[in-house]
């Protein structure tokens, strides 16, 4: 069944909690406002299609761009990232599971996160968490945002 088409079946809505296996939970979950706010996106995203370039593009201008500033300041880091879903680790090593999360040194993060935040980047503050990006960053916005990262980790190497 697509998206969208529920429809009021019935049926469907006895695979959820509490009658069915499935859980669904979540801050908005079930508010009148976020499901027409959800329903609009996807509603948009079938019909432009071109936004899933357009975000694939910019994630990975960052991630070049992170990666640039990496290795410029001998800063161990990595961008995982899906399409415009992403999160840091600071390692020399592939991240691919929980594991290897786990082995990441977490205090660079919190530097990174800190000092993105003094530049008035907000990001997740957990490197257990993904930043999402959107059709709002502009030009100036990436530019902003990779000037931040290279600050920061300049400011990681030297400390």
């Amino acid at each position: 069944m697509p998206i969208g088409a529920y429809g009021g079946r019935r049926e469907i809505m006895e695979h959820v909690a509490p009658l069915g296996p499935v859980y669904q939970a979540g801050t908005l979950a079930g508010n009148p406002l976020s499901v027409a706010a959800g329903l609009t996106t996807l509603r948009l995203l079938r019909q432009s299609p071109e936004i899933y370039r357009h975000l694939e593009e910019v994630g990975a201008r960052l991630e070049a761009g992170l990666q640039h500033s990496a290795r410029r300041h001998g800063v161990p880091v990595r961008m995982q990232r899906v399409g415009s879903m992403l999160t840091w680790f600071f390692s020399d090593k592939p991240v691919r599971n929980l594991s290897e999360a786990r082995n990441c040194d977490t205090r660079a993060f919190g530097r990174f996160f800190r000092g993105m935040l003094d530049r008035g980047v907000y990001l997740p503050p957990s490197q257990f968490e993904a930043a999402f990006l959107s059709t709002a960053l502009g030009e100036a916005e990436i530019e902003r945002l990779l000037k931040a990262v290279d600050e920061t980790l300049a400011e990681i190497a030297s400390s």
